[in-house]
């Protein structure tokens, strides 16, 4: 047999084994959500992080999967930056464990600093998602999420076809007619590729002044009319809190730090929210 041939068979043993593995690792997770914007800039890891900390608030075991390869910021959001992840004598990579419990892994704990940046083409992408799935040990979870990057490429096909029960996506947008126009490509995606949508959040809603006074800066409505134009769940609105900036860049929760803030407030009713679709009425009471 040529050396190539037989390169590549070995090859394809490896990935039919990952895939295995993923599909075992996955039976002890409950609910696989995958985190959608199609958008830059629109807040999707710090939606991310604050409903993965409020799932954990209501009581759920909870794991984030940063699969932002080139831009991951799930680590420095949810205070883990800078931890090692180590793997067990098994070789499965071990996630590190932020506030509340939350797992995390994310290659930006793998890289030797946050400034060095991953220069891969999209085969390297596809195999590093597929080897934490594979090798990651969650354990038993109720609650995955999936950080994805902008776009409808790569990560969100890789993500669909390598966890085959996942449980659907949630679309995160702000009130600008720019980030309809963009996150509308990532709802007809999860259309065309059969992924159930959970529901759309608005992030930077609104701003309420000292006085109680709302000022809606970016726009208006705009995930309210998304929802309608394509009969997906209204999910809840986050307002904004110029807060959110200073404690991401300090790498401190926001949601750990300020859990009485107004923002805060609006990410746990939209937990609530996505708990009671996913499991009916448990855990929608305080």
């Amino acid at each position: 047999m040529l050396p190539e041939v037989k390169a590549r068979i070995e090859a394809f043993k490896k990935i039919r084994e990952q895939e295995n593995m993923i599909k075992e690792n996955m039976k002890r997770i409950r609910f696989k959500i995958a985190v959608l914007s199609g958008k830059g800039g629109v807040g999707k890891s710090f939606v991310t992080s604050s409903l993965a900390f409020a799932l954990a608030y209501q009581g759920k075991r909870v794991g984030v999967l940063d699969a932002d390869i080139y831009g991951p910021s799930i680590p420095k959001m949810m205070g883990v930056q800078g931890q090692p992840v180590y793997a067990s004598s098994e070789g499965r990579l071990l996630p590190v464990v932020a506030p509340l419990g939350v797992k995390v892994i994310s290659i930006g704990l793998m890289v030797p600093s946050e400034d060095i940046p991953v220069i891969w083409r999209g085969t390297l992408t596809t195999s590093a998602i597929r080897e934490m799935l594979a090798y990651t040990e969650w354990g038993e979870l109720d609650y995955l999420l999936i950080d994805l990057p902008p776009g409808t490429g790569d990560e969100q096909l890789t993500i669909v076809q390598l966890i085959k029960d996942i449980t659907g996506a949630l679309i995160v947008t702000i009130p600008s007619d720019v980030s309809r126009i963009v996150v509308s490509k990532a709802i007809n995606f999860c259309k065309k590729v059969g992924l159930k949508i959970i529901g759309v959040i608005e992030n930077m809603s609104y701003f309420t002044c000292p006085d109680g006074t709302k000022h809606y800066i970016f726009g208006e409505g705009v995930a309210r009319k998304i929802s309608s134009q394509y009969n997906i769940p209204f999910l809840g609105e986050i307002p904004i809190d110029p807060r959110i900036s200073r404690a991401n860049d300090s790498g401190e929760p926001f949601f750990i730090k300020y859990p009485n803030s107004l923002a805060s407030k609006a990410v746990i009713e939209i937990t609530k929210a996505i708990i009671k679709s996913l499991e009916g009425t448990e855990g929608s009471e305080d």
